[in-house]
């Protein structure tokens, strides 16, 4: 695959993953899959992109004030263990599996996306309510549609436990979890989507760092790729945060979604 295919496909995957909150590499790993690519190849690029997508759209994300950093560190604990032992079992396990993982992955993830519902709380009583973070808490306040929405996350052994789970699943798919973690957040913990997105583009970048060191160390990085996959990465993930604010969500999260069960269909028939 050529240098200039390998820059558009990470720059498209990173754009799209930033502004849904998912992480471009669910995008990125399936497609190279289908293009020839095998899987276990195809892994670390995809967390290439993540890695480029988040650190571009991290500044955008700051200066807006959707990202809970408290939040997001409390979570990633436990994904990064599972993305390092995910990325150890990538090596031994065949790539038939990692094909049913990674068909199974987009699938889920794509009806997850287009399900997905705004916020289920109601605009704050108090106009003074700033939005951001609140120190010393896991807890905060985002402007939403209708007004400032504050927040305050709930059942966090769960959303522990989750973020371990889907760390473990991206360490063997290349996926970076996002496509596990924006739901976690926003259904099981009950954050905004807005934030539950922001966040998950904040975590994905370390979950993915994880994973990356293993793969170096396995000799697994296709350096001649890899720069071609981080250029895109970063320019795409940089367009996405910019566009996040001003797109419909639901729009978004409706063609994402059925990009992705597309996606995860192609390759169980080509499995």
């Amino acid at each position: 695959m050529s240098t200039l295919v390998l820059a558009l496909l990470s720059f498209g995957a990173a754009g799209i993953g930033a502004l849904g909150g998912l992480g471009g590499a669910v995008l990125l790993v399936p497609a190279l899959v289908v293009a020839g690519m095998a899987p276990v190849d195809a892994a670390p690029l995809g967390l290439l992109t993540v890695a480029a997508g988040s650190l571009s759209a991290s500044s955008t994300q700051l200066d807006e004030d959707t990202v809970n950093h408290r939040v997001g560190v409390t979570l990633e604990v436990s994904a990064s263990a599972g993305a390092a032992i995910g990325a150890l079992l990538s090596a031994v396990v065949s790539a038939t599996t990692l094909r049913w993982l990674l068909a199974a992955a987009a699938v889920g993830a794509g009806i997850a996306t287009a399900a997905r519902s705004g916020s289920r709380r109601r605009a704050s009583q108090h106009s003074d309510a700033k939005p951001g973070e609140r120190r010393g808490r896991l807890a905060g306040a985002s402007t939403e549609d209708h007004g400032v929405v504050e927040y305050e996350a709930r059942h966090l052994p769960v959303g522990v436990t989750a973020s371990g789970v889907a760390g473990l699943v991206a360490g063997m798919t290349g996926t970076s979890g996002g496509v596990a973690k924006t739901p976690i957040m926003t259904e099981l913990m009950r954050l905004p989507v807005k934030v539950a997105a922001a966040t998950t583009v904040f975590m994905v970048g370390v979950t993915a760092a994880s994973a990356l060191i293993v793969y170096a160390v396995q000799g697994r990085i296709d350096l001649s790729a890899a720069g071609a996959i981080v250029v895109g990465g970063l320019a795409g993930g940089r367009l996405g945060a910019m566009l996040q604010a001003h797109l419909p969500p639901v729009l978004v999260r409706r063609f994402l979604g059925t990009v992705l069960v597309v996606v995860g269909v192609v390759l169980v028939v080509r499995t």
